[in-house]
C-alpha cells in the first residue's frame, strides 16, 4: 500500500511538472512579442544616442515608447512582454546602478558637498510634495515628481513607485516629466554659466545636484571641460546614494495609512543596490566586471524606459498636463535654486 501511495505521489508531482512547464512556456511565448519590440526599441535608442551624444538613450527610449504607445492601434500581443520589462530589467538596472557609487567617491566631495546634496536632496523632495498638494496634483504623482527631480530621474521613479499609492499613469506622466524638464535644465544650465561667468568646478557641482539623468548632467557639465564634467558625475552619483534612505522613507510613511496591503519598508532590489553600493566599495571586484556593468546598466534601464514610455498618453496628459507641467516648472527652479546656493555657500 504504502508503494502504490508512494507512486501516485510521483505520478502526481510528474504531472503537476509537466503542468508547470506548460505553464511557463506559454508564458514565455506571450512575452516574446513585446521583447522584440522592446529590443528594436533599444537598437533604435542606442544608436541615435550614439549620433547624438547630448540625448541619453534613456531619453530617446522614453520619446520612442511614447510614440508607440499613442499610436492608434498597438497589438495586444505586445502588452506581456512590455509590462514585464517596465519591472524586471528596471529593477535589475537600479540594482547595478549602485556598481557606480563608492563610499570613497562620497568621502572625495568633502563634508560640504555632502551637506549641499543632502540640502538640496530633501528640500527639493518635501518642496515638491508640498507644491503638488498647492497645485491640486495628486498625491502619488506628486510623490512620484518629488522622488524623481530630488534624486536621479526615472530610474527614481521606478524604485519609490511600487510604495507609494498612485494611478498607473502617475508613473508614465513622471517619466515624462523628468525628460522634459531634465531636457531644458541640460540645455539651459550652459548658457546660464557662460553668461553668468561660473567656473568649471562650481558649475560641474550645481549640474550634478540640480539636473535629473547622469547623461543629462554630462552634457550640462560638458561645455566647461573634463574636469567640470567630473566633478558634476561624482555629485550626481552621491544624489543616488540617497535612494535607498529616500525609498524606506516614504514606505514607512504610506505604511502608516495603509490598510491590510502594506509596502514593504525596504523593496528588494534597494537592498541589492545597497549591496552593490558596499560591493563597490570594498574594492573586492575587478575593473573589467565594474567596466562590463555599466553597459549592461545602460541596456536594462533603456528597455525599462521604452516600456514605460509606452504606458504615457497624450489624453491623460491633457487631463493633468497644466498642473503636472507647473508642478515640473517650479519643481525645477526649487532643485536648480537650492543647487546654486547650497554649492555656492557650502562646496
Amino acid at each position: 500500500m504504502t508503494t502504490c501511495a508512494g507512486d501516485g505521489y510521483r505520478v502526481g508531482a510528474r504531472s503537476a511538472n509537466l503542468i508547470g512547464v506548460k505553464t511557463l512556456t506559454s508564458t514565455d511565448s506571450a512575452l516574446l512579442p513585446g521583447l522584440a519590440l522592446t529590443a528594436a526599441a533599444v537598437a533604435v535608442a542606442m544608436a541615435v544616442s550614439s549620433q547624438v551624444p547630448a540625448l541619453s538613450a534613456l531619453t530617446v527610449a522614453v520619446v520612442l515608447g511614447a510614440v508607440v504607445g499613442n499610436l492608434p492601434r498597438q497589438p495586444e500581443a505586445v502588452r506581456p512582454g512590455l509590462a514585464w520589462v517596465a519591472r524586471k530589467p528596471l529593477r535589475a538596472g537600479v540594482v547595478l546602478l549602485g556598481l557606480q557609487l563608492s563610499v570613497g567617491q562620497l568621502v572625495g566631495l568633502g563634508w560640504g558637498t555632502v551637506l549641499a546634496v543632502l540640502i538640496t536632496v530633501v528640500a527639493t523632495f518635501a518642496g515638491t510634495v508640498w507644491l503638488g498638494r498647492v497645485l491640486g496634483v495628486s498625491r502619488g504623482l506628486s510623490m512620484l515628481v518629488a522622488t524623481g527631480f530630488s534624486i536621479c530621474g526615472a530610474s527614481a521613479v521606478a524604485a519609490v513607485e511600487g510604495v507609494v499609492d498612485r494611478e498607473d499613469e502617475d508613473v508614465a506622466t513622471s517619466v515624462a516629466m523628468v525628460t522634459v524638464f531634465g531636457t531644458i535644465a541640460m540645455v539651459a544650465l550652459p548658457v546660464t554659466f557662460a553668461q553668468t561667468g561660473v567656473g568649471g568646478d562650481l558649475a560641474g557641482r550645481i549640474a550634478g545636484a540640480g539636473v535629473h539623468e547622469v547623461a543629462q548632467v554630462v552634457a550640462a557639465a560638458s561645455p566647461l571641460g573634463a574636469s567640470a564634467v567630473a566633478i558634476a558625475v561624482v555629485v550626481k552619483l552621491s544624489r543616488v546614494v540617497l535612494l535607498a534612505p529616500l525609498v524606506t522613507a516614504v514606505s514607512l510613511l504610506q505604511r502608516r495609512g495603509a490598510g491590510k496591503r502594506r509596502p514593504p519598508i525596504m523593496p528588494l532590489f534597494v537592498v541589492g543596490f545597497l549591496v552593490a553600493v558596499a560591493a563597490r566599495s570594498s574594492g573586492v571586484l575587478p575593473e573589467l566586471a565594474l567596466d562590463l556593468a555599466k553597459p549592461v546598466t545602460t541596456l536594462l534601464l533603456t528597455a525599462a524606459l521604452f516600456a514605460l514610455g509606452t504606458t504615457v498618453r497624450v489624453a491623460a496628459l491633457m487631463r493633468t498636463g497644466p498642473r503636472a507641467f507647473a508642478l515640473g516648472t517650479c519643481s525645477t527652479i526649487l532643485v536648480t535654486t537650492l543647487a546654486t546656493t547650497t554649492m555656492g555657500l557650502l562646496s
